[in-house]
This record gives C-alpha cells, structure tokens and sequence, in this order.
C-alpha cells in the first residue's frame, strides 16, 4: 500500500515489497565469505539473516542493530546496505535510507531499489532525483510489479508539484485491465482514483476506486473514498 497512500503524502509500507530474503542468496554467502575471515564469515551470514528476519517482523531497530557488524567489517556486501536502508525508510529517516539505499544500488549495480530510493527523494521533495530513477527504471524493463511500484512513486512525485495531468499521464498503463488481476494493479487503480478526485473527474475516479473495491473492499480507504463521491 505504500505507494498507494504515496499520492499524499510519504507512507514507509513499502518495505514490505522490497524486502530481503531471509534465507541468504549464494552470492550474498559468496560476497561475505569473500570479505571476511573465515572465523567470522559465518558469525555475519547469521547476523544477515536475524536482521532480515527482523525486518520482515517490523522490528526495526532490532534489524538496524544486528546488521551494523556487517555494515561495519565488510560494507561491500549489498545485503547489509539493503536492510538497513528499508530499516531506516519504515520509520521515515529519509536522509538515511537513502544513502543506504544507493550504496546497496552501488554494490549489485540493481533497479530493484529504485521505487524506494525514490519514494524516499520523493519525501525530501528532491524530485529531480526521482526523475532520473524513474527513468532508469523505464530504461531496464523490470518485472510488472516493480514497474508498477516506481510508476506510483513518480506520479505522486508529479502530483506533489502540482501536476496533476503529468501524473495521470505517468499513470496511463495502469489504466489496463488485466486478465488476472494482482495486487499491483489494485495499487495502480487506487491511486488513479485519487489523482482522477483531485482533478475533479469524479465519474472516473469512482470507476476506479469501484475496481479497487470489487477486488478488496478493505484496500486503505476504498470505501469511504466511494462513499464520499456519492456511491
């Protein structure tokens, strides 16, 4: 929902799309045992997977604390970066997540943390940055779901300055119906419907906000968004 409710305002719910695996990949073992003396290498790789487990519990601070080893005797290692960048972005320090965030970019040379390093340039209102992301973004082709989530960054980034038709017209693909319908699409819907309120096309809005409804009538405020526009 984090992108979602990114329309408005900055929203930390995001994490839990870019979160990372507990279980550790190979090339992150490959990465610690390459930087570290073999008596600690695995003293980190269960340090990694306690903070990411951590993360994924919500238990933020904790996963900050268990990664700082890690971050601080072998910094090459994306992972550390990673989770505690997205530590630092579910409680708003925006400052420092994302220079987290674009070490961690640095280091695995990956899209994959562009919606969030650019919601969080998005929060200190530096847009240009989140410009430049979105069009990186564009230029990789990455799966739907996380084209979807930088998509939403850039629109509310759009809207922010004012620009609301900018934002519809960023917003144009998730206008597509799908045959099966995921919940990225719900997010796409959801936030068309609020831009669409804001501009002050309400039939449109509420054909939107009735999709997200139909398919999760609990999504953030569906409903009373629809109760407001007289449905």
């Amino acid at each position: 929902m984090a992108a979602t409710e990114r329309a408005s305002g900055p929203a930390p719910e995001a994490t839990r799309r870019r979160r990372p695996a507990s279980t550790l990949d190979p090339e992150v073992v490959a990465a610690v045992e390459r930087d570290a003396a073999p008596q600690r290498a695995a003293r980190y790789r269960e340090r990694l997977t306690s903070a990411a487990e951590a993360l994924e519990r919500g238990r933020y601070d904790d996963a900050r604390r268990m990664v700082q080893p890690v971050l601080r005797e072998v910094p090459d290692v994306a992972m550390g970066h990673e989770i505690a960048g997205l530590s630092f972005y579910a409680t708003g320090q925006w400052r420092k997540a994302a220079a987290e965030l674009e070490t961690a970019r640095r280091l695995e040379q990956s899209v994959r943390h562009h919606p969030v390093l650019a919601d969080c340039y998005r929060a200190m209102r530096r847009y240009h940055e989140v410009e430049e992301l979105w069009t990186e973004l564009k230029g990789a082709s990455p799966a739907p779901a996380l084209m979807a989530e930088g998509r939403i960054v850039a629109a509310g980034a759009r809207a922010d300055q004012g620009d609301l038709r900018g934002a519809l017209e960023i917003m144009a693909k998730g206008r597509e119906i799908p045959r099966k319908v995921r919940e990225h699409h719900v997010r796409q819907w959801y936030v068309l419907g609020d831009l669409l309120d804001r501009s002050g096309e309400i039939v449109e809005a509420r054909r939107f906000f009735g999709m997200v409804a139909q398919v999760d009538p609990d999504f953030a405020d569906v409903v009373q968004r629809l109760a407001a526009l007289g449905r």
